[in-house]
């Protein structure tokens, strides 16, 4: 097949037009051939029948006609309609359109009123076609054979013209056909030419999407496309805004260290490994907003929530045995979110190890699906965190108690991540009393 598209559907054109076509003319004139014949056979039935009835016997015991046949090709010689009577005593009649002509008709027995059909040759070698029939005439002491003839040249002349007529009319209308195909062809791939001249605009920075009006066959991938767009653009702008946030980040620390090893009194350590420790904890973070951008690309199956949940806690609980922390996890098995194994982790992760640490006992962690897509809910009977003031441990490595070891960026970089994968994150007060931390992300589909 040819590798262009329009190419190949026009073929597909010829090679359905041109086969029907002529099976088309095959099967018409045949009908028409049929159609001849059997007419041709309906006049002559009717010539037979005349003929036998102005047939009479004569007083000597012979045949003749009481009226010649009303149809006057019979009397003009070579007229190609002919007659012939076989009487007794081997007495023949013949039309005097036969003039000096003899036609010889096969001698095959004839029973009363069957009629016979032959094919034979006739003056000039011209083919005929002959009708006899038996009769019993009143006073004849003997059958008497009669024939009508027929040119049938005449039937194969007309349908050699309706073939001709037939072939001419079927090679205008397949001429139109393909002009009708190469004309749908090309305004059904219209559409495409017109995405293409739309992609070459977008690659070319004169537009930011497709944009115009597709068929319905084809906006869905337009749409799709676009959202496509969409999302490469994001994560560009993301990656961006992450490069510069870094620099930002790293461009004080650096300066602290540069003064102080700039200071006469020499670089102090404590101040070198707090700001290292600040630089580590901003590449941390900026990490983790990195890794998760690719990994949706490639976990269009996701990930089994159950199984993770389930992986942390066991890890997570072994932490704290000292304290007899009690992590319990439930949901549904099904629950499948679109998200990289790892970044789950990192979200789930974060959650569970900041409620075991805040809690007093016992920390429940429940994965359920919803409309909005999967929900997963870690809540603790710790102290919770006021209404007021939960907006500000979700800022930059903001901690509301430095009692408690950590860095103050989990929840931070569990809610960016969420974020990135189409999710949120909310926080709420538990039935004990504690933090409820509800983590909505969408839900995939198995492959």
């Amino acid at each position: 097949m040819p590798s262009s598209l329009t190419r190949r559907l026009f073929l597909l054109a010829v090679l359905w037009i041109a086969p029907a076509l002529v099976i088309t003319g095959i099967i018409l004139t045949d009908l028409f051939r049929t159609h001849a014949e059997a007419e041709l056979s309906r006049r002559m039935a009717q010539h037979l029948d005349e003929l036998a009835a102005v047939l009479e016997v004569t007083p000597d015991g012979g045949v003749a006609l009481a009226r010649d046949l009303s149809d006057p090709r019979f009397r003009r010689p070579l007229s190609g309609l002919y007659w012939r009577v076989d009487g007794p005593g081997d007495r023949v009649l013949r039309s005097r359109s036969l003039w000096d002509q003899a036609l010889d008709l096969p001698a095959d027995p004839l029973k009363d009123g069957e009629v016979h059909r032959h094919t034979l040759r006739g003056p000039n070698h011209t083919p005929l076609v002959a009708w006899e029939r038996s009769l019993h005439l009143p006073g004849a002491t003997a059958p008497v054979r009669a024939a009508v003839i027929a040119d049938a040249s005449d039937v194969q002349a007309a349908t050699a013209g309706f073939s001709r007529a037939l072939s001419l009319s079927l090679a205008v209308l397949a001429a139109g056909l393909l002009a009708a195909a190469a004309i749908q062809v090309r305004l059904g791939l219209g559409p495409l030419r017109r995405m293409r001249a739309a992609l070459a605009d977008l690659r070319a920075g004169r537009s930011n999407r497709l944009e115009g009006t597709f068929p319905n066959e084809v906006q869905p991938v337009v749409d799709d496309l676009n959202l496509l767009i969409e999302e490469n653009r994001a994560m560009v702008e993301r990656a961006r805004a992450q490069a510069a946030d870094l620099a930002h980040a790293l461009k004080t620390p650096l300066a602290v260290i540069a003064n102080a090893a700039a200071a006469p009194g020499g670089m102090d350590p404590a101040v070198v490994a707090t700001e290292a420790n600040r630089m580590r904890h901003q590449i941390e973070r900026h990490l983790a907003r990195a890794r998760a951008a690719p990994a949706l690309l490639h976990s269009p199956g996701g990930t089994v929530v159950l199984p993770v949940l389930r992986q942390i806690a066991r890890t997570v609980a072994r932490l704290h045995t000292e304290r007899g922390v009690d992590i319990q996890v439930d949901g549904d098995a099904q629950a499948r979110v679109r998200a990289d194994p790892v970044d789950l982790q990192e979200m789930a992760g974060n959650l569970i190890d900041n409620a075991a640490k805040w809690c007093a006992a016992v920390v429940r962690v429940t994965a359920v699906a919803a409309d909005s897509g999967i929900v997963i809910t870690v809540q603790d009977d710790g102290p919770g965190i006021p209404a007021d003031r939960r907006s500000d441990v979700l800022a930059r490595g903001a901690r509301l108690d430095e009692a408690v070891p950590g860095t103050g960026l989990g929840l931070t970089i569990t809610e960016e991540l969420a974020h990135l994968h189409g999710g949120s994150l909310n926080l709420d007060t538990s039935p004990n009393g504690g933090l409820s931390v509800s983590l909505h992300l969408p839900r995939a589909t198995a492959r």
